[in-house]
């Protein structure tokens, strides 16, 4: 797949990440943020640890403090080279020293503090040893929004994740199908990935016939028999930011009960993004979509949430469903993407990615959402 290499970020631009998550962490009345290698780190600081391990690393964000990167002396080398290091200052420690009373030393010892969800739980405790006072709150819980909206540089990179796994769709179509086993077909959705610039391979879901009515099957060893409806959802990251689509084939000429089925899920699948506008909250984008499944009446078989945000990971917040009253907001990027599951027989789902727009919504996934006959 051709196109230009997109520009790295730079130390400015993680600064200013950091800084707004700091102010964040402010305006939710807390003391600041600890954050652990993950996506939370890569995203605030470039900065990914050759190797997770029980030596404690973590980010501290407090209001009004410059940022500190807290690393094992051994992985302070690596972290200097990381692409927001010169935005922070990095404090080591060796082993024998305590680095819980490091950090400590960084914080306000009767504050409350977000924490990123990946921390292990033996750093946790450490802290709380350390600052007995101190109370947490997971990320998620406390800043739900902080990676949510997306700048222009995040949306090209989501953009062209979202153009390499439609080009990924446009080539599995013309593989053969019946015959194979549901892993063959992942294998090749994982290659082409691949080939059209996927570094890491999330997930190849290849449901075929009855185990397409699981929405999470991935693959198995059931050979594609022509007559099946195979659910194909495939996904991960290129250049950082993720992809995640799906498209339902069927294998031959299907029956006018298949048609039916695929067709209501295209038409929620429509209209859940037509309903995608700012100030719209997310659970009105799962109510538009479910709505058309359940007046066809298979409410029932639309079994999981309407959609989920995407960016550095490829799930996270914001979540398109009932309960969720947080408005849409330009930049924010997530999945629309109904389904119908009927036990035992067969499952249909139609995904897109969709960002919000200053007037409504714009699609990433752009292939045909029409039904395609594969051999």
């Amino acid at each position: 797949m051709t196109g230009s290499t997109p520009a790295p970020f730079t130390a400015a631009d993680y600064s200013a990440r950091m800084e707004r998550a700091a102010r964040s962490a402010a305006d939710a009345g807390l003391a600041g943020l600890l954050v652990a290698p993950g996506p939370d780190m890569v995203w605030l600081t470039g900065y990914t640890p050759t190797a997770v391990t029980e030596r404690l690393t973590v980010l501290v964000l407090t209001p009004g403090q410059d940022p500190v990167l807290v690393v094992p002396t051994l992985e302070a080398p690596d972290a200097e080279h990381a692409a927001g290091a010169t935005a922070l200052t990095l404090r080591d420690w060796t082993d024998g020293k305590d680095p819980y009373a490091v950090t400590a030393a960084l914080l306000d010892g009767h504050g409350r503090f977000g924490i990123s969800d990946n921390t292990w739980a033996m750093h946790l405790l450490g802290l709380q040893r350390a600052l007995p006072e101190t109370s947490y709150a997971s990320l998620t819980d406390a800043l739900p929004m902080l990676r949510a909206v997306k700048d222009a540089a995040e949306l090209e990179l989501l953009a062209a994740a979202g153009a390499a796994a439609d080009a990924t769709f446009e080539e599995i179509r013309k593989v053969p199908f019946a015959g194979r086993r549901e892993s063959d077909v992942g294998q090749d959705l994982a290659g082409l990935l691949r080939r059209f610039g996927h570094s890491q391979v999330d997930f190849t879901i290849v449901g075929s016939g009855p185990n397409g009515a699981n929405p999470h099957h991935e693959v198995g060893d059931r050979v594609i028999r022509r007559g099946d409806m195979v659910v194909l959802d495939f996904g991960g990251l290129k250049d950082g930011y993720g992809s995640d689509t799906t498209r339902t084939v069927h294998v031959g000429e299907p029956t006018e009960e298949e048609r039916r089925v695929h067709d209501i899920v295209r038409e929620a699948q429509e209209v859940g993004y037509q309903a995608v506008r700012p100030g719209v909250a997310c659970q009105e984008v799962d109510r538009a979509a479910r709505a058309v499944i359940t007046d066809a009446g298979y409410g029932e078989y639309f079994i999981h949430r309407t959609g989920h945000g995407i960016g550095v990971t490829t799930h996270e917040p914001p979540y398109m469903i009932e309960g969720e009253e947080q408005p849409l907001v330009p930049g924010m990027c997530f999945s629309v993407e109904p389904g119908i599951y009927l036990p035992g027989r067969f499952g249909v789902r139609i995904e897109d990615i969709v960002t919000v727009t200053e007037d409504g919504g714009r699609r990433l996934n752009n292939t045909t959402r029409d039904m395609v006959i594969v051999d």
